[in-house]
């Protein structure tokens, strides 16, 4: 790709995180630095039971907000009480990787997070143990991507940050040098 510029969060990885990290961890490869190896981003549309339209204007919105086209998931069990049934249509979900996936990173932390209402930054206890990132947004509106006049809904979303980092304290340090807005 000799014709488009590394995006801008990429190159600042590679020149300026990857060396503060490899000396914060004293790790003599840089190949065993944490890097962010994908962004998945998940919106659970429970409305889709009674009115399967819902779930096509989700599945726009998370088109728009990602930059590809997102994949509509079903339901694994059958659960009564929820009228919900194996293989019904419930959710949509995006896995960005590459050019994407730091684009979509570099929005998140520099334009979309700083225009949620009341923010004093993201929950610091969402990771998994194994060095990956969970946080949940309410609504999508704090995207430009979505036209504020379309929206008849507010839908919220999972974000998942998974990195190659062997613990919670290596993802943590990848993501705050990435510029994430961590709770003091």
């Amino acid at each position: 790709m000799s014709g488009n510029p590394e995006p801008r969060l990429k190159a600042r990885y590679t020149h300026e995180v990857m060396p503060k990290l490899k000396a914060e961890f004293g790790m003599k490869s840089a190949m065993r630095v944490p890097r962010l190896e994908k962004i998945v981003i998940n919106m659970g549309v429970g409305e889709a039971i009674q009115n399967i339209k819902v779930l096509d204007v989700a599945v726009e919105e998370l088109g728009a907000i990602a930059g590809q086209k997102a994949v509509v998931r079903k339901a694994k069990k059958s659960i009564a009480t929820f009228k919900l049934r194996e293989g019904m249509p419930i959710a949509c979900m995006v896995t960005l990787r590459g050019r994407r996936m730091w684009e979509f990173m570099d929005r998140l932390v520099s334009l979309s997070l700083p225009r949620v209402r009341d923010f004093r930054g993201v929950p610091t206890r969402s990771f998994d143990g194994r060095g990956n990132y969970t946080m949940g947004l309410k609504d999508q509106l704090i995207f430009h991507e979505i036209d504020f006049s379309k929206v008849d809904k507010v839908k919220g979303m999972n974000i998942t940050f998974v990195t190659s980092a062997q613990n919670d304290a290596e993802a943590r340090s990848l993501l705050t040098h990435l510029g994430m807005p961590f709770r003091k």
